[in-house]
């Protein structure tokens, strides 16, 4: 359910979520491998919970000598639960929640499935749970999720058998839409990386990942999260959370579930999500500094440099090990990755000069050959002249074999070296066997990557994450966050070409002069006042491809061809179209020669707001289907981004002699168009350039073609 537009986006505060004071666990039993029994044992035998615990069951009146009371509301007088834990059939599920928002509990988990995952009544149900609950000033968490845990605490609200198991601590959140997935990124632990909480939202009936993303991003003890999305329910309220964390320093790493079309059928059949389209998806994540990744082990990888270090966007690398095959092999994927080299400062090149053997290699990649073996001391002090070079931001240090204990010796060497500097250093383990020294390298948290491959892609995607935190101050607000997506409109109105360019160019957007001819004799004259060429189209109200019935005629010389023109378009379409009333014919002075033809389009996305689209437009669309999209406001800079990140970049700057084409006209036409859609409120539904002109360097723009759909209310 979206905000109103006007309304702040606003978020509860979760913290009594994470740390009650009290806890009342609805559906308490003794009854070997239950939800009820294991939820019971995570919070009184496996975890640290010391406030105040209520078991509800009405069939039992003790469990493990705790009392039972038969409901919520026959606690005591004056007990009021901060948290009530939900783990009873789903047919009672709805008289829980009221019975505990007539409590007065804060919160409840409802680990209970057979919802809205299941059935259309079970989404009702989880309607009446939310209204029922909100009525009495209480948040749901779920239904059909496992639960919340809180590493930190060892707090564990969850049936998890495995919770005793996945309890590293650190500095890394997680939110998820799945359980299983999001207790594969809590056993990443094994790998080094330590988690603050973890928190998977089931169906979202009340709270959001949104919710979730919102109060890592307020934690200190928090410094990424890790989040995996089936859908986005509520765009305003994703982005909000996402800026609040991001804006903070605080990177998200997130893996989209649901971007194949196999995908998405399955994240609808899980958890009933609206997956979007994986397009808009990324560009909007890339737009709020979300880094979008494509396994759960990437994730982790990135979590863990998340960890260890923010970047700041000039951070250099360095590669220092004692294989130089394996040396070579990892400068070789970072480069290919799009990773630079730190170039090491003259001082470092003698110190590692002073302490290497003439064979060894000390530019970067720095190869130290075999010689720490027989005298591990070296590695001391030119580890540390790597890591302590003004340009090296992070050291990678390739593993390429396991030498059994020698291994976990050196291992330790380089966890005593890293409490001795700040700079980062990431293991990449690459062999097969994992030994001594990958256990003492997980244990000290330096969470060793499993691959090169995956080590250069974390890399890269950390780089970005600091280049996004270097310029977010020069970034607007999406329009999204003061917007909203807006009510549902009455009708949408197609403009005719003409309206539509009278709309544009009050707006500021260069349109060429037109005519129109409501006869064969008026397309004449029109013609012949031009004194050029002249492009001819199909005026009418329904129709929108033009070419598609014979409505478009280019090229067209002089007055009497624009005579015929003008009776053959009338023709081809009453053929094509008899329904549609024809309103006359569009004449327009043809473009230039030498002009490049881009598309440039807003189209409203239903979760997302209004999107730009922006890319070579024509006959290569089609061809190409290179285009990056941005969530409005879009201005000239953020449109010059834009067409750099399109595989056609080499062309708007020019190629084989071409000097390139006016970027700077495109900028402009595109920050009025965003601005004209911006004043309007929600009153636009989509407009379509397409093409727009665009002459080389210092000849302008022009909107050749234009498709308006206006949304009345």
């Amino acid at each position: 359910m979206n905000e109103a537009h006007d309304a702040p986006v606003l978020f509860d505060d979760l913290s009594e979520l994470f740390s009650p004071h009290s806890i009342a666990l609805v559906g308490a039993s003794d009854r070997a491998d239950s939800m009820g029994r294991r939820t019971l044992e995570n919070l009184t035998i496996h975890g640290d919970f010391r406030g105040e615990l209520h078991l509800v069951n009405p069939m039992r009146a003790e469990i493990g000598g705790r009392r039972c009371w038969p409901s919520i509301e026959a606690l005591p007088a004056g007990v009021r639960p901060t948290v009530a834990i939900i783990v009873i059939p789903g047919a009672g599920v709805l008289e829980a929640i009221r019975q505990c928002a007539q409590r007065g509990v804060r919160f409840a988990i409802v680990l209970s499935s057979g919802f809205g995952e299941e059935s259309a009544a079970g989404k009702a149900l989880e309607t009446e749970m939310r209204r029922t609950a909100h009525a009495g000033g209480m948040r749901v968490y779920g239904p059909n999720c496992p639960g919340i845990v809180n590493i930190r605490e060892r707090l564990g609200l969850t049936f998890s058998p495995a919770f005793r198991d996945d309890l590293r601590p650190g500095s890394i959140a997680i939110a998820t839409q799945g359980g299983a997935l999001g207790r594969n990124l809590l056993q990443g632990g094994d790998r080094g990386c330590g988690y603050a909480a973890w928190a998977s939202s089931g169906n979202e009936a009340d709270l959001q990942l949104a919710d979730f993303i919102h109060h890592f991003s307020r934690q200190p003890d928090v410094r990424g999260v890790l989040a995996l999305l089936e859908g986005v329910r509520d765009g305003r309220r994703f982005a909000a959370a996402a800026l609040a964390a991001t804006r903070g320093g605080r990177g998200i790493g997130l893996l989209k579930i649901g971007r194949s079309e196999y995908g998405m059928k399955a994240a609808a059949s899980h958890t009933a999500s609206i997956t979007g389209v994986a397009e808009v998806n990324s560009a909007v994540f890339a737009q709020l500094g979300i880094t979008e990744v494509d396994d759960v082990d990437e994730l982790v990888d990135f979590g863990a440099l998340l960890a260890r270090a923010q970047p700041c966007g000039r951070d250099g690398i360095a590669v220092y090990g004692s294989s130089g095959g394996a040396c070579a092999l990892v400068a070789d994927i970072l480069g290919a990755a799009g990773v630079e080299l730190a170039e090491f400062a003259p001082a470092t090149l003698e110190r590692l000069r002073s302490r290497l053997p003439s064979y060894a290699a000390i530019d970067n990649p720095v190869d130290t050959t075999a010689i720490t073996l027989s005298d591990p001391s070296v590695i001391d002090h030119t580890l540390l002249a790597v890591a302590e070079d003004p340009t090296v931001g992070l050291v990678v240090l390739p593993y390429a074999i396991d030498y059994a204990e020698v291994t976990g010796a050196t291992a330790r060497r380089f966890v005593e070296l890293q409490s001795r500097t700040g700079t980062p250093i990431v293991p990449i383990w690459m062999s097969e066997r994992l030994g001594e020294g990958y256990r003492v390298f997980a244990e000290a948290g330096m969470t060793p990557m499993r691959s090169a491959r995956n080590a250069g892609k974390a890399i890269r995607r950390w780089l970005a994450f600091g280049r996004w935190l270097a310029e977010r101050a020069d970034r607007p607000d999406p329009l999204l966050l003061a917007q909203g997506i807006g009510p549902e409109a009455r009708s949408i109105r197609l403009l005719t070409e003409p309206e539509g360019k009278v709309l544009l160019g009050e707006a500021g957007l260069p349109v060429p002069p037109a005519r129109i001819a409501a006869s064969a004799a008026q397309a004449g004259l029109a013609a012949e006042a031009f004194g050029a060429p002249v492009a001819m189209k199909i005026i009418g109200r329904d129709i929108v491809h033009k070419t598609d019935v014979g409505g478009v005629a280019l090229g067209i010389a002089d007055s009497a061809a624009a005579r015929a023109a003008w009776e053959r378009i009338i023709a081809a379409v009453r053929t094509a179209r008899p329904d549609v009333a024809i309103e006359g014919v569009l004449l327009e002075p043809m473009a230039p020669a030498g002009g490049l033809e881009v598309l440039v389009g807003i189209s409203r996305d239903a979760v997302f707001g209004y999107m730009l689209t922006l890319g070579l437009g024509g006959v290569h669309l089609e061809l190409s289907r290179d285009v990056a999209r941005a969530m409005l406001p879009v201005d000239a800079r953020m449109c010059a981004e834009l067409l750099a990140g399109l595989r056609s970049a080499p062309l708007f700057d020019g190629m084989r002699g071409h000097g390139g084409y006016d970027v700077d006209a495109l900028g402009s036409l595109v920050e009025a168009l965003s601005t004209l859609v911006v004043s309007r409120g929600h009153g636009i539904e989509e407009i379509e350039l397409n093409p727009v002109w665009v002459g080389p360097k210092g000849a302008g723009v022009q909107v050749l073609d234009a498709l308006v759909r206006l949304r009345e209310y």
